[in-house]
């Protein structure tokens, strides 16, 4: 077979994976957002078992990321790329990583269920004693997922590590819909919170079962699921003991800077959460003191998790993917020590980007009102609460996806630190805003922590390019302010023809259409949206916005379409340099709790497979190795404030195969 035709086939074949993954990605985000609606439904957006349930649910994601995830992410994660390089595919040292951590994560998991009533106590603030016995019951039944959370993470990176990326995008959707089939029983037998209330009086076991049982099985299944292409990789992997010499060791040391970044984020999100469970339970006292007006006005943590889904959806389908796309491009520039392609890039993928963006943000600003009533439960004043909270933390999705990728900038120059600092910086504004927070009138508590997150989201970007102009010098900065000022015309003028749609739909009447009932909202979303991106799409052609194109190509290769690129870009290579595992785990780009599997996939492989004749030719130039071709010096170029960082895992045992001395292999000793 010609060269040509292998090279089309080997593309042909990433982009038909590509969109495989983007399929299963999208459908399981459709399927989340489904969830939540009849979550709402079945429990009420207001309802105190609504913000109770959620705080538990949340805690398994946020522990195991606190204390395992980074580990994870940044330790696991290379060891398991580069050990399925070696001749044997890695099976004995994927063996001994995967059967050290589930030993771990056993441990991890045991201990902190045990302990869920000091958790819900650290967790939480003014519950009362009925509330938090409810919440210690639902933690018993979420808090094991921490285990399969964990196991899903690493059987994703050893499917990732031999080319199989699609089954870790689909296991997702297997998990919605077991927690939907749990969601679609309880509203079935006990009914709607709209048409039977459910509250702490009347909760038992049933429920717990169908909501946080369900949940539970959930998060189960997606992880069983994996099992299945894994054991089709005929590993051979199975229990082994012995760790020495494995190097996690030496790896931990390198990745000190990226676990404590996923550490400060963490733990100020779980004390800004703590603080956004005040209003549930000032809302549960006034309510059994008879208040029930007062009390419906109240917003509770529930209705801040779902503003939180809803304002990331602009980021986590178009930036991240975009920012996966550039880093590649990043990764080389920094290798090259080339400054200028580094801020190409990077002002590309700022600009690139926003396009998504700031049209999400507007039209998310402009919906609130629809989308609040659609995922309200079926009561207006909940989607009041909703549509408010959305409104502020709408306009920053543009400032949480530009920092987002500005700090790839930094894990392409393989610089751990600054994102290190720029979490710092975060974690003290948060934690401070979130102290100061807590006394104000509680009807204010939850809008000010989305105040909060929209200034953090926004003083992360000023931060980040304080470090950035250090690095590049400049950040192309009157180019990148032209095009977002173009844009924002454009978004602007979408708002307005979005404003009049819903005008006409009689949107701003308490009485109209999209507050008359769930479907006549979702109705409206439906007409409105449209309207408001063709007026979109039509303004950025008025302003002559061109990187509507550059949005598009990607996408449109993902489904198998290529846009032509501009005369004289630099053709995108299909495989990258060297590939550095950069996702960080911190608040930086995420506040929802929910547990999101994207941030546990690999990137491409490292180096186009060589066939095994190709191999063989090459055996008697150079020796084989365990863990081939890492000793090499890391090539990026440091600053001042960003001096030379190396890969996190990068150095471990490099003999000839079967010859660590640490890994005894029975009967296959060299005489």
């Amino acid at each position: 077979m010609s060269e040509a035709k292998t090279t089309q086939s080997v593309q042909s074949g990433e982009a038909r994976s590509s969109a495989i993954m983007a399929a299963g990605t999208l459908v399981s985000r459709f399927l989340g957002f489904a969830k939540t609606w009849m979550l709402g439904a079945a429990l009420g957006l207001g309802s105190t078992i609504n913000d109770t349930f959620i705080n538990a649910n949340n805690l398994p994601n946020l522990i195991f990321l606190l204390v395992a995830g980074g580990v994870f992410n940044a330790v696991l994660v290379p060891q398991i790329i580069k050990a399925s390089k070696a001749p044997d595919r890695g099976a004995d040292y994927i063996s001994r990583l995967l059967t050290l951590a589930v030993l771990v994560l056993l441990a991890l998991t045991t201990i902190v269920t045990l302990a869920a009533p000091l958790v819900i106590d650290l967790t939480t603030q003014g519950y009362s004693e009925q509330q938090k016995a409810l919440a210690v019951t639902f933690a018993f039944w979420c808090l094991p997922q921490i285990f399969f959370y964990g196991l899903y993470a690493l059987l994703t990176q050893v499917l990732n590590a031999h080319g199989a990326f699609g089954p870790a995008m689909w296991a997702p959707i297997l998990n919605n819909l077991v927690a939907i089939s749990g969601l679609g029983m309880f509203i079935w037998i006990l009914g709607e919170n709209i048409y039977n209330p459910h509250t702490l009086d009347n909760w038992g076991p049933t429920q717990t079962l169908l909501i946080a049982g369900f949940s539970t099985f959930g998060v189960i299944a997606q992880t069983a699921i994996l099992l299945i292409p894994v054991f089709r990789l005929r590993l051979g992997l199975r229990p082994r003991f012995g760790w020495r010499g494995v190097g996690l060791g030496q790896a931990a040391k390198l990745s000190v800077w990226t676990l404590a970044t996923a550490a400060v984020g963490q733990l100020a999100f779980l004390y800004v959460m703590r603080i956004a469970t005040i209003p549930g339970a000032e809302r549960l006292r006034l309510d059994n003191a008879g208040d029930k007006a007062a009390a419906a006005v109240l917003p509770g943590n529930a209705v801040l998790e779902v503003a939180s889904q809803l304002y990331l959806l602009p980021h986590s389908i178009i930036a991240l993917s975009l920012a996966t796309v550039l880093f590649n491009r990043m990764t080389r520039a920094s290798q090259d020590g080339n400054k200028a392609e580094l801020r190409e890039a990077l002002s590309h993928g700022l600009r690139t980007m926003a396009v998504a963006t700031v049209f999400g943000a507007l039209a998310l600003f402009a919906l609130a009102g629809p989308l609040g009533m659609f995922f309200s439960g079926g009561q207006p004043q909940d989607g009041v609460m909703l549509a408010q909270t959305l409104t502020i933390l709408a306009l920053s999705t543009p400032f949480l996806s530009a920092n987002f990728m500005m700090s790839r900038v930094f894990y392409a120059n393989e610089d751990a630190r600054t994102p290190l600092y720029v979490q710092l910086w975060l974690a003290v504004i948060y934690v401070v805003g979130a102290f100061f927070i807590q006394f104000l009138p509680v009807g204010q508590i939850i809008y000010a922590i989305a105040i909060l997150y929209t200034l953090g989201n926004i003083l992360s970007v000023v931060i980040s390019v304080v470090f950035l102009r250090r690095l590049l010098g400049h950040l192309d900065g009157p180019r990148i302010a032209n095009s977002y000022i173009r844009m924002g015309y454009a978004g602007l003028g979408s708002a307005l023809a979005g404003a009049a749609a819903l005008w006409l739909l009689g949107s701003y009447r308490a009485d109209g259409f999209a507050w008359s009932s769930r479907p006549a909202a979702l109705v409206t979303v439906v007409v409105v949206g449209p309207v408001m991106l063709i007026a979109y799409l039509v303004l950025l052609r008025v302003f002559h916005v061109t990187e509507l194109r550059d949005l598009l190509r990607p996408l449109m290769g993902r489904l198998g379409r290529g846009i032509p690129a501009p005369a004289g870009a630099p053709a995108e290579p299909t495989t990258p340099a060297r590939a550095t595992v950069s996702d960080d785990t911190g608040l930086i780009p995420r506040i929802s709790g929910e547990f999101d599997a994207a941030s546990f996939r690999a990137g491409p492989a490292l180096a186009p497979q060589r066939s095994s004749e190709a191999a063989a030719d090459d055996s008697s130039e150079a020796p084989k190795t365990y863990l081939p071709e890492e000793d090499a010096p890391s090539t990026a170029r440091g600053g001042k404030f960003s001096p030379q960082v190396p890969l996190p895992g990068r150095r471990t045992y490099q003999g000839d195969v079967g010859q660590n001395p640490y890994f005894p292999v029975r009967g296959n000793h060299r005489k």
